[in-house]
């Protein structure tokens, strides 16, 4: 008799920044036996979100300074490519995304559908207002995903979700930790990806914003999109056979 195949590793990472009041919640909300561990990423947060997540047993990973969202996610994957993660998501502890989903989500990765999932929001322009979505940031979203569709050949209903989930070989061939520490990071993560020839998915999820939940500002939305813009360039020019560090494959990694 031959052995059952193992079953995948599933590692959920979190990175945090002032998520004290709602951390909880989204870990509480997670489908039993979803996944093996939860590993939380705190970026130097000013509350109590390193006390918390320790008394819930969980592993906490601290930056040696507030290094910002891609430097907290950069920690996070290398630590569950360490431990073994055939499947890793990543899920913003700020219970704006719905964590009951995680099991559908990987199940999009184990069988083979994608090698990248992305949450998606935006299922329609009444539920994204009616969740809460700022008039402003649900154009933004809309115009900039438009763009990105684009220049990717994708149609993915949106980029910018705090929900999601990669097969390890994804991590493993993308040199995410040369991509920069800040909310770009996102942007330069899903162009390697692509241009690295892994299929990238989306899958819908309802959307929720409280007080509580992150958001960043109109300000640094515009950083963002420009970064997003920037990474789509490349990915062009990159087609055409310009050389860019962004699309090199790691060393040493795996």
């Amino acid at each position: 008799m031959s052995d059952a195949p193992r079953k995948p590793k599933v590692v959920i990472v979190m990175p945090a920044y002032n998520a004290e009041k709602t951390l909880a919640a989204t870990v509480g909300d997670l489908p039993p036996g979803c996944c093996d561990e939860i590993l939380v990423g705190d970026d130097c947060s000013k509350d109590g979100t390193i006390a918390l997540a320790e008394r819930m047993g969980l592993p906490v990973f601290k930056t040696p300074r507030n290094l910002g969202y891609g430097g907290n996610q950069k920690m996070l994957y290398k630590a569950a490519l360490e431990r073994g993660a055939d499947v890793v998501v990543m899920l913003h502890p700020d219970y704006q995304y719905d964590p009951r989903l995680v099991d559908c989500f990987v199940g999009f990765l184990t069988k083979g559908v994608c090698d990248v999932i992305l949450g998606n929001r935006v299922r329609s322009r009444r539920e994204a207002l009616k969740g809460g979505m700022p008039a402003w940031k649900y154009l933004f979203n809309r115009m900039l995903t438009i763009l990105l569709n684009l220049s990717y050949g994708l149609n993915l209903g949106e980029f910018h979700s705090g929900f999601r989930g990669y097969r390890r070989a994804v991590l493993e061939t993308v040199d995410f930790e040369s991509n920069v520490d800040g909310f770009g990071f996102d942007a330069q993560f899903l162009a390697q990806a692509i241009h690295h020839g892994f299929v990238v998915a989306d899958a819908p999820m309802p959307v929720k914003y409280f007080k509580e939940a992150s958001s960043i500002g109109f300000l640094p939305s515009v950083r963002y999109g420009i970064d997003n813009l920037k990474a789509a360039a490349q990915f062009t020019l990159a087609r055409f056979g310009v050389k860019f560090r962004l699309f090199r494959k790691p060393t040493g990694r795996g």
